[in-house]
């Protein structure tokens, strides 16, 4: 399934008045809340706590992928991270690798 963009991207939306640092502690606030309010329970536990141990780890462009899964409906990423489906190319990265190990670890 293709990835619908539900939600403006940073890219979009003008964060002014904040030094290059301010605004990227901003961006990985916005996007801890999306990953916990998204709507599906399993999802929001995945990625909320994901994003609680690893987003003031990734850079701009690491940022910019998960921002682009965030974007893709519950079921897919509940089948690309919990099932073992194959992500679309564009989602198939070092990322969703991640989110699956770590979905590994939590279960166990």
């Amino acid at each position: 399934m293709v990835c619908s963009q539900t939600w403006l991207s940073m890219r979009e939306m003008e964060i002014t008045g904040h030094s290059p640092r301010e605004q990227l502690d901003i961006r990985r606030r916005r996007l801890q809340f999306r990953c916990w309010h998204r709507g599906t329970q399993e999802i929001d536990l995945v990625l909320g706590s994901f994003a609680e141990k690893f987003l003031e780890r990734l850079d701009s462009a690491e940022l910019e992928r998960f921002e682009a899964l965030l974007d893709c409906p519950d079921v897919d990423l509940f089948d690309w991270i919990f099932v073992g489906i194959a992500p679309p190319p564009q989602h198939d990265h070092d990322l969703m690798r991640r989110l699956r190990g770590f979905s590994v670890e939590r279960r166990h």
